[in-house]
């Protein structure tokens, strides 16, 4: 059975996709830590980042750095935090999340903010991946 992940990247289920190659997908958290947090998937079905092979896991944070800086510009954020959990869905996946506090990486604070919300956010991000 393909997971969640996998289902959203083949379209099977609805995501606010941000950036997209042939390797990797960029989309918002339905349930963000802050706003803008989104997720960084490999296109493959893999569970555990540190058994991806090299050439997946050597291009994972490069795609990531491209989302950074719009995250940056459009949240005003002082930083956006790396954080690799991997429990929640066995895909591997990158959260980026805009902080301005190391408290502020705390997935107790996450809670869901609705579809029109995450639909404004990722607008600004993409028009900001695109200036």
């Amino acid at each position: 059975m393909s997971t969640l992940f996998t289902r959203i990247i083949r379209g099977e289920i609805p995501a606010h996709k941000l950036l997209e190659d042939d390797r990797y997908l960029a989309f918002l958290d339905i349930r963000p830590v802050r706003p803008g947090h989104t997720l960084v998937v490999p296109k493959i079905e893999h569970d555990y980042i540190f058994t991806l092979d090299d050439a997946t896991l050597a291009g994972l944070l490069p795609f990531a750095k491209r989302v950074a800086p719009a995250l940056e510009r459009v949240t005003g954020c002082k930083r956006v935090g790396v954080m690799v959990a991997g429990l929640e869905v066995p895909h591997t996946h990158v959260h980026l999340i805009p902080m301005n506090a190391l408290t502020e990486l705390n997935f107790a604070l996450a809670q869901d903010v609705g579809d029109a919300a995450l639909a404004a956010m990722a607008e600004k991000i993409r028009a900001a991946l695109q200036a």
